[in-house]
């Protein structure tokens, strides 16, 4: 949130500012699209593509980002299937696809000089991949947004006892 952004409780019990929901310290942006089951958020570019990465809630549970090994631009990965491998404190597994789609860049360079970005500001300079989906219309009636994605989040965060925070170092 920007120094001096507006911040109001709602009827719902979140924190809300321009644009998200805060629960417990996690920020659920509004304008994004959620695979809720895989802990991933996707925007959609104005140029076809999208933009994917971890949420805040799953930056949380990981733990420190201690390595990231991507897939390379120009990889096509099929839905559900791993676009990198990501490897914190507490877990090693992969990032899965919400749907199919080519790999147009990933930001590997960024995590080369801060592995810990995505515990920083996972929403934006700690993004992941960037791919250009090849069947969108038929992959993505799984993703949420808005409202109902907020209330899938406040529940888990609940029920798992999350409460987010950002690393320093």
């Amino acid at each position: 949130m920007a120094d001096g952004e507006e911040q109001w409780p709602s009827a719902t019990g979140y924190l809300l500012s321009a644009g998200m929901a805060v629960y417990y310290g996690c920020d659920i942006p509004e304008d994004l699209w959620f695979d809720f089951e895989h802990d991933l958020w996707v925007r959609f570019e104005a140029d076809g593509t999208a933009t994917l990465g971890m949420t805040d809630t799953a930056q949380t549970r990981g733990g420190k980002l201690v390595n990231i090994t991507f897939k390379r631009p120009g990889k096509v990965v099929e839905q559900g299937k791993s676009a990198a491998t990501i490897e914190s404190a507490k877990w090693v597994g992969p990032f899965p696809m919400p749907f199919a789609g080519e790999i147009v860049a990933n930001n590997e360079e960024t995590f080369r000089r801060d592995i810990l970005i995505a515990n920083r500001d996972p929403y934006g300079a700690g993004w992941l991949v960037r791919v250009r989906p090849a069947d969108l219309d038929a992959e993505r009636g799984h993703l949420i947004t808005g409202d109902a994605a907020a209330e899938k989040y406040k529940q888990r965060i609940v029920e798992l006892g999350i409460k987010c925070f950002r690393c320093v170092d």
